[in-house]
């Protein structure tokens, strides 16, 4: 059993960059112990995203604007029941927000969007059913979790962050896999910078936002031969509250592409992807990655 969960054990380092000349970087752990009863992911990030906006905010002017972030993550998970687990998250962030001219600055002060330092604590309930942590060909998981920020906690604002996600796979054919995901995040008296956002492949994450994030994405990975794959995905989410309604197609962002995998270690079923996705208007992406995107 330990030499099973030494396998599923993963640290790693995670690039990213966009065609804004967005650049985003990640050093994380995900470890198992105790025979999988106990679970601990921890993770640092930072970067600095530019975004162009031909309509900033509705309000009909261009305008460009940089954010940066730097963020410390933990999340540890008991296992309560077979499948079932739970536990603490803690959360720590600094956010900036800059217009690049002084009409967007001004905009962006005017709305409250220019960032905050923030620290919250949560917990975490997770159902997870899957046959591999990298690689599920079968199986289920189910995740739900919130975010107390406060202001005790020596952060900017206070506020609260809900979060869902599940996945579901479909084994079939010849070692080909249909995976679906539904995520969604949900606010209460978030400042601007606390929004949701899209986080879907070929849209640069913090681009969009809004009080409330929904998407449902749903991919084919086909076995090609021996370690070759292949991936096709589509998804679309969308941005609501604060007036914004899902029966807007304003506030509906379509993604969908496709990809070739190779499985860099068959017994662990660790995968690499090279895949292009394709969002609304120029919104687009080209990703090397290791794993499935979920």
């Amino acid at each position: 059993a330990a030499s099973d969960v030494y396998k599923r054990q993963m640290f790693g380092t995670a690039v990213s960059y966009s065609n804004t000349e967005s650049a985003f970087i990640a050093v994380f752990a995900n470890t198992y112990f105790d025979n999988d009863r106990q679970r601990v992911l921890a993770g640092a990030m930072g970067g600095e995203i530019n975004n162009e906006y031909s309509d900033f905010l509705g309000s009909g002017y261009p305008a460009k604007t940089t954010d940066n972030i730097h963020a410390i993550f933990v999340r540890y998970l008991y296992s309560v029941k077979q499948n079932w687990f739970l536990g603490p998250q803690v959360l720590s962030t600094n956010y900036a927000i800059s217009g690049n001219d002084w009409f967007t600055q001004e905009l962006l002060t005017r709305i409250g969007l220019t960032g905050f330092d923030s620290n919250g604590i949560g917990l975490v309930v997770e159902r997870d059913t899957r046959d591999n942590q990298n690689s599920p060909s079968t199986g289920s998981s189910l995740n739900i979790n919130n975010i107390a920020y406060r202001e005790s906690f020596g952060g900017d604002y206070s506020f609260d962050a809900y979060a869902l996600s599940f996945r579901k796979f479909f084994p079939h054919g010849k070692g080909h896999v249909l995976a679906a995901r539904i995520d969604g995040r949900w606010t209460d008296d978030a400042p601007p910078g606390g929004y949701s956002s899209i986080r879907l492949r070929g849209y640069t994450f913090g681009q969009y936002l809004a009080p409330h994030a929904t998407l449902l994405e749903v991919e084919e990975r086909h076995h090609i031969k021996g370690k070759w794959g292949a991936t096709a995905f589509v998804g679309v989410a969308c941005l609501y509250g604060d007036g914004k309604s899902c029966g807007d197609g304003a506030n509906l962002y379509p993604a969908g592409g496709a990809g070739i995998t190779y499985t860099l270690k068959v017994e662990e079923k660790m995968v690499a992807r090279a895949e292009v996705a394709i969002g609304e208007g120029e919104n687009q992406g080209f990703y090397l990655k290791f794993g499935y995107e979920f």
